[in-house]
């Protein structure tokens, strides 16, 4: 638990591990990146004696600059709802992973569509999300990546249809992790934080010039590992080294992240029971076999020039490529899995191995100019992206768990496991490929000082393609042809996407704002192949709602109406025993606000909450479904962080901070039969920070609360019972 040595003090191992590692106590400066690889500017935030430590905490500071704008439009006049996490909030709350952080953000749940216990899924407004780094997508919708904090300066959170800024996107909307830049100051630092369930994280970076004119690097690297409240044990090894070099006119940036994730997925976390989370049972009672094991490998290398041209014209040549790896053993979450006389039945396990390999390249001139008196930032930009995915799986069925209120999984060898082909288990061989091209273009135009008008248009064409390498019987493509080994099925599509939204300044402090946006979204990725390829889903938003901030920005209040249709959705069911994938339509309907208050330099507050109501509007595969909720959509979800800076004996330093998390039930799938229940918890800290250093104390679930954080076909994912994490952080 000790990370407050000097360096010089440490033995060979630890120094090293500290200089390579990224620091989570507050940065001394350093620019953050822009997503046309320069650095952004600070936010200048004019707030009479609000100290910088009060700056770095705001959610919804209406001077930021978000990256995935790509306009540079600060968050105060982007007529849409934008929220932007900081590292200092994130380093309060204790999180370590993107999951742990987006309570932050209003209307975001963890949970949907092929989470398996451990993929990053995750819904925005009751619709998908997808997640990007640095403005890259993480390449397959589906198979997912557990994301941790390493490096990350800031979350950005945009919801609803990306639109014309983002190709094929998911219609919840966009979370948009957002790395450190190399700073030309030197400066390093690290931490680490051991808590409940053996759970350790060390991290640590170093930053500065390399000693080549106009040269700066950065590393950061973090190490991790918990046994698990579950015994659900997991590892997390990466590395994140970055460059930046201004050439001239250019700045070019270079950077590599690698990572080796090892987790333990589960499924069916506490099956149901009569339509809820089974009880009588500890909430460490497992229902999965104890051969579940996942390793993902993960590298993407990212190159980003920014040519300024003049003040007029900046050129961004952006280029990532991501290769992913997955191999696992996992138990099939399908209603299949129940209780039934008492026992367990309908248990499988599927194996899995997949490959992901993404290249992604952008072009994007951004143009400032003139037309009478209206000034115009128009982004301009060509995307192509190639991607190639494999995925070969196949499904044992597993015995009967005789006691389903004492559970002990019978299986005790993988050896003995006949893996089957056919409708009722989960089989393929496959090869997926995919080309996207678009061009788009959005232009944000400051009509008066008052007056902001942003409207956007995308074009894209996609050719996508599935290749099965065997037949499965039973197995049919959305055509109704059967899948045969070794012949192609294929289909081009070419959508347009767009967004209009206007914003007026009533006052210096009161900004109405209305948008309309469509986006689509390809039902490509690894998940669903059993259906072959099937057309693009569609989304359309309409979302008006007000910005407000008073006292020179301390007071910001942004509240939000939206109401989304969404088409031709893929969704995962079971029918008459067999999983299988159908495609609906969806609505939601609804209304959030977030609050970001510092009252005084020391007391910050920050609250969110949202009331929706997401419904099936058709299902011609599954008439029965229509009306019912979409899987893991709660009706209301509410958050309060708060935290206050203090002094003990004249000594300052000192923060303590209260959170609560309120979530609605959620259902399983479609068909609404089983759902897990609502909760309410509560967290804390308690910390010292003198200059340079500090320690940090997190207790999670304070009252020790039974909860669920998510619902899957088969049972509902176990919340985190009453823990602590000391975390000790230091900067040089």
């Amino acid at each position: 638990m000790l990370a407050g040595c000097r360096r010089a003090a440490l033995p060979a191992t630890a120094a090293a591990l500290l200089w390579a590692m990224p620091g989570l106590a507050q940065q001394p400066p350093n620019p953050p990146a822009s997503p046309d690889g320069g650095a952004l500017p600070l936010p200048a935030i004019q707030v009479q004696g609000t100290t910088g430590a009060v700056l770095d905490t705001r959610v919804d500071n209406p001077q930021q600059v978000p990256s995935l704008d790509k306009t540079g439009t600060p968050l105060g006049e982007v007529p849409a709802t934008v929220h932007a996490i900081p590292r200092q909030v994130l380093d309060e709350q204790g999180d370590t992973m993107l999951r742990q952080s987006l309570y932050n953000a209003a209307g975001v749940n963890f949970g949907g569509q092929d989470s398996k216990g451990f993929y990053d899924h995750f819904e925005i407004r009751g619709l998908n999300a997808q997640i990007f780094s640095d403005g890259f997508s993480d390449g397959d919708q589906l198979g997912g990546i557990s994301h941790s904090l390493n490096g990350v300066e800031r979350v950005e959170v945009l919801a609803g249809p990306g639109s014309a800024l983002f190709g094929s996107g998911p219609p919840g909307g966009t979370i948009n992790l957002v790395h450190f830049a190399p700073s030309p100051v030197l400066h390093d630092g690290g931490s680490l934080q051991y808590g409940s369930f053996n759970a350790v994280t060390g991290s640590a970076y170093a930053t500065g010039p390399t000693g080549l004119d106009g040269l700066d690097f950065r590393v950061d690297a973090t190490v991790a590992h918990t046994d698990g409240f579950r015994d659900l044990a997991g590892e997390d090894f990466e590395i994140r080294p970055s460059f930046r070099w201004h050439l001239g006119d250019h700045t070019l940036d270079v950077s590599v992240d690698a990572r080796h994730i090892h987790e333990t997925p589960d499924s069916y976390g506490l099956i149901y029971f009569h339509g809820t989370p089974i009880t009588g049972v500890p909430i460490t009672a497992k229902y999965s076999t104890p051969f579940a094991t996942s390793v993902e490998e993960v590298i993407r290398p990212e190159i980003i020039d920014k040519w300024q041209v003049g003040d007029f014209l900046t050129v961004n040549n952006r280029f990532s490529y991501l290769h992913r790896t997955l191999d696992t053993y996992g138990n099939g979450d399908s209603a299949n899995t129940q209780v039934s006389g008492g026992a367990v039945i309908g248990r499988q396990l599927r194996r899995q191995a997949d490959t992901d390999d993404s290249f992604d390249y952008q072009f994007e001139p951004v143009w400032k100019f003139a037309t009478g008196f209206a000034g115009h930032t128009l982004l301009t930009g060509f995307e192509y992206q190639y991607q190639t995915m494999a995925t070969n799986r196949a499904t044992a069925d597993l015995p009967n768990i005789p006691n389903a209120f004492a559970p002990v999984p019978p299986e005790t060898s993988l050896l003995s496991l006949n893996y089957l082909c056919d409708a009722r288990h989960s089989c393929d061989d496959d090869a997926l490929l995919a080309d996207y091209y678009s061009l788009y273009a959005t232009d944000q135009i400051d009509v008066t000082d008052q007056f902001k008008l942003r409207a956007g248009i995308r074009k894209d064409w996609w050719g996508t393609s599935l290749t099965p390498l065997i037949t499965v019987p039973g197995r049919f493509g959305t055509n109704g042809l059967p899948l045969i080994a070794n012949q192609t099925q294929s289909r081009d599509d070419a959508p347009v996407s767009w967004n209009v939204g206007a914003l007026y300044k009533l006052t210096p402090n009161l900004s109405p704002y209305f948008g309309v946006s469509e986006s689509h979204l390809t039902n490509f990725n690894s998940e669903n192949t059993q259906n072959g390829v099937g057309a693009p889903e569609s989304a359309l938003q309409y979302e008006g709602g007000v910005k407000t901030s008073f006292l020179d920005d301390r007071v910001v209040l942004n509240a939000a109406a939206f109401y989304i249709t969404r088409d031709n959705v893929a969704a995962a069911t079971t029918i008459n025993g067999v999983e299988t994938v159908v495609f609906d339509s969806q609505r939601t309907k609804g209304v959030e606000a977030s609050l970001d208050i510092a009252a005084t330099d020391q007391w910050h507050i920050l609250a969110n909450a949202t009331a929706q109501d997401a419904v099936i509007t058709s299902n011609p595969q599954g008439v029965t479904s229509v009306g019912h909720h979409p899987q893991g959509v709660p009706a209301v979800m509410a958050n309060l962080w708060t935290t206050y800076d203090f002094a003990i004996g004249g000594v300052p330093g000192f923060k303590t901070g209260v959170g609560v998390n309120y979530r609605d039930k959620t259902f399983s799938d479609i068909t609404n039969v089983n759902h897990a229940p609502g909760f309410i918890i509560a967290n804390a800290l308690l910390g010292y920070e003198p200059s340079g250093w500090g320690i940090d104390l997190n207790i999670r679930n304070l009252t020790d609360q039974r909860y669920f954080v998510a619902a899957n076909g088969a049972g509902a994912f176990v919340g985190e019972p009453l823990s602590a994490f000391v975390r000790v952080h230091v900067d040089y």
